[in-house]
């Protein structure tokens, strides 16, 4: 009896697998498999040795629907609007971030405009029904898109968020009449307001939804053929789970699922260590994501935007998303240099295929894990559990033309990178926390990932962080979080109304009707112990256009409490408040969760003896220069035992660095503590 997680990353491929009699933990890695992911999950199945027949609950997650957008990999895709919103992609929104440029130009749309298809009808802003849906025009786009070989349809009606009589209509129709194409209406993704970023949500959910669904078909054929036979769910972007058919309609909520997992494992290391306020700092073979988790709560947005930068929109995704910054930056980002010889670490990765240079499977270019080899940092012979013998002489002669156009040799050159690098993950660190009105100094780094513990110190110091953790099984700590995940669902209604035009009563009656659809869902799933329910608004002034969120007591609730909180959240947000100026309501959220056991860590015994270190050899910690630096091994490590830098810890999942000045203890639960001695 037993939960099994697999997570699949740009370069590895990790699973846990939590005996729920034993309470004991079992990982496993492997080398993710680009040209089939489901075959890497089965192969770390099979080296974790487990007997399939007794998992008893299977979560996923991984990156497949985000490499298919980020690579414009989707299938073809066509688009329906109201008549008169043909361009409503091209067309966007006026706040782009690069205000000044004026060279600047909105990202390349997902659907083409010969693709992009106009059908009569119209309902009003307040339900009425102002022109008839026209069948006719359903027909000729359907004609259209059978000559054209559309793969995927998505129909964005005007005001279909809170009347979606129409959009239900036309996708009925055109499912009829194409059921060979998958259809995405937008009402079925996301009841929030917004036409352009509605339209987006919908393309992008179509664009990649055949490729979804080819892939969980997949899976589930392996899954079940190796003799799992429990439920199957998914990772969300939103911090819960979902079954793997709901996945299929649904995937551009998966779209940062991998990463969401780890976020909520991280609440969970705050948890345990009584510290309610956590950076998390998760580093991959592909990319780095950052979090910030306040009051032990991961921060959920509806304002994602995929590919945005300063000068970049990006394309917004109109669904519940753990809010993560994350940047190009992991153990397989190549360096290179650009013209003007200036040095740059990603975003693009040597993946799991070919891999870095010093993995000897065909990779050339220097990336941040030969930088790390050549450091000391890693050891070639004991790398992921010694699955891979690391190549210093590959490594070198990768970093040699690096070197040579740097006028350094590849130490040097080696050095450039891991600054450079660095840099930009402090960057991403302080776009959670500083740049958001928060101290570092009042919080915690926890850092996981196959990088993350490699990278933490030097990026803790930097910050001014408390201190860092690092938990148990960094490297798959990602899967680990998707088992202490739960269930859930996000449901947003968005209803505009004044504020002497609701009362409490109105409120309950919308909240409870959103109830009765969350409770619905899950019934139509696997069977839970109980459903909590967490409700928020969403309001503004009158003659604003953005709003300010804010959780709500519903049982408690009066309009005048709801004005105060609305009020102080306002001014928390924006440094004043507007007390006698009319507001609007404009949201209402509705957040369900179902209980599930989590995994616990079980707790070290203390030892008698003092560790000792498996070995030493010379590392270069940059600024400290090279050091004869003393290797443990984490295993070896026993709780309460202590000491000071600088030291490298080894793993099978991870490396840890602890610098010179900063000092490292092992609590009870087996974490590593690294603060400034």
């Amino acid at each position: 009896m037993g939960r099994l997680a697999t997570d699949v990353g740009g370069t590895f491929t990790d699973l846990v697998y939590f005996d729920e009699a034993s309470n004991a933990l079992r990982v496993a890695k492997t080398l993710t498999t680009p040209a089939d992911p489901s075959r890497g999950v089965i192969e770390a199945i099979d080296r974790a040795g487990l007997v399939a027949e007794a998992a008893t609950y299977f979560v996923h997650g991984g990156t497949t629907v985000i490499n298919a957008i980020t690579e414009h990999n989707g299938v073809k895709t066509a688009l329906v609007t109201t008549r008169g919103f043909r361009d409503v992609l091209e067309i966007g929104r006026g706040n782009r971030p690069d205000l000044y440029n004026l060279l600047f130009h909105t990202p390349a749309s997902f659907v083409p405009r010969a693709l992009r298809f106009e059908v009569g009808g119209r309902i009003g802003v307040d339900g009425r029904e102002l022109e008839p849906l026209n069948l006719d025009d359903l027909d000729g786009l359907a004609a259209s898109c059978q000559r054209e070989k559309v793969a995927a349809i998505a129909i964005q009606l005007l005001h279909s968020y809170a009347f979606p009589a129409h959009e239900s209509a036309a996708a009925r129709y055109l499912r009829d009449r194409l059921p060979r194409v998958t259809v995405t209406a937008s009402h079925e993704i996301s009841r929030e307001w917004r036409e352009y970023e509605r339209a987006t949500t919908a393309v992008l959910n179509a664009y990649v939804q055949p490729i979804v669904q080819r892939y969980f078909d997949n899976l589930e054929a392996r899954l079940r053929a190796t003799g799992i036979r429990c439920a199957l769910f998914a990772m969300q972007s939103n911090g819960g789970t979902t079954t793997f058919d709901w996945a299929r309609t649904h995937p551009i909520t998966l779209i940062e699922s991998g990463p969401a997992a780890g976020v909520n494992g991280a609440a969970l290391i705050g948890a345990q260590c009584r510290e309610p306020n956590v950076i998390s700092l998760d580093i991959g073979g592909t990319t780095a994501k950052c979090s910030l988790i306040e009051d032990g709560e991961p921060k959920v947005t509806t304002g994602y935007s995929l590919e945005r930068t300063r000068v970049n929109p990006g394309y917004p995704v109109k669904v519940p998303v753990i809010d993560i910054v994350e940047i190009g930056a992991g153990g397989g980002s190549i360096a290179w240099l650009d013209e003007a010889n200036r040095l740059s670490v990603g975003p693009v990765s040597a993946g799991a295929d070919p891999g870095p240079a010093s993995y000897g499977l065909g990779g050339i270019h220097p990336t941040v894990t030969d930088a790390m080899l050549l450091a000391g940092v890693l050891d070639p012979d004991d790398f992921a559990g010694g699955q891979i013998r690391l190549s210093r002489e590959q490594a070198e002669r990768a970093f040699a033309p690096l070197a040579e156009r740097l006028g350094a040799d590849t130490r040097a050159a080696a050095r450039a990178v891991r600054r450079v690098v660095e840099a930009n993950m402090i960057n991403a660190l302080k776009l959670v926390s500083v740049q958001r009105g928060y101290d570092p100094r009042e919080f915690v780094l926890a850092a996981f990932g196959g990088g993350g513990p490699m990278h933490a110190a030097a990026l803790g110091r930097e910050l001014g962080v408390r201190e860092v953790i690092v938990p148990r099984y960094p490297g798959t700590f990602s899967a680990w979080g998707m088992l202490a995940t739960a269930p859930r669902r996000d449901i947003i209604r968005t209803r505009f109304l004044a504020q002497d035009a609701i009362g409490i009563a109105d409120i309950k009656a919308l909240f409870g009707e959103m109830q009765a659809e969350a409770e619905g869902y899950f019934a139509s799933g696997e069977a839970h112990r109980a459903i909590t329910f967490s409700h928020a608004l969403e309001l503004r002034y009158v003659g604003q256009e953005h709003v300010v969120a804010f959780p709500i007591d519903l049982a408690d609730a009066t309009i005048e409490a709801i004005l105060d909180a609305f009020h102080r959240a306002h001014e928390r947000t924006y440094t004043f408040r507007l007390p006698d100026q009319p507001v609007e309501f404009v949201h209402f959220r509705l957040t369900a969760e179902a209980e599930v056991p989590r995994p616990r860590f079980e707790r070290l015994a203390s030892a008698a003896h003092a560790a000792e270190p498996k070995g030493r050899r010379p590392v270069d910690f940059i600024d400290d220069g090279v050091r004869e630096t003393l290797i443990y091994a984490r295993d070896a490590l026993p709780a309460g035992f202590r000491t000071a830098g600088p030291l490298v810890i080894e793993e099978a999942s991870a490396t840890t660095v602890v610098l010179p000045g900063q000092a490292l203890a092992v609590d009870e639960l087996g974490f590593l503590h690294i603060t400034e001695a």
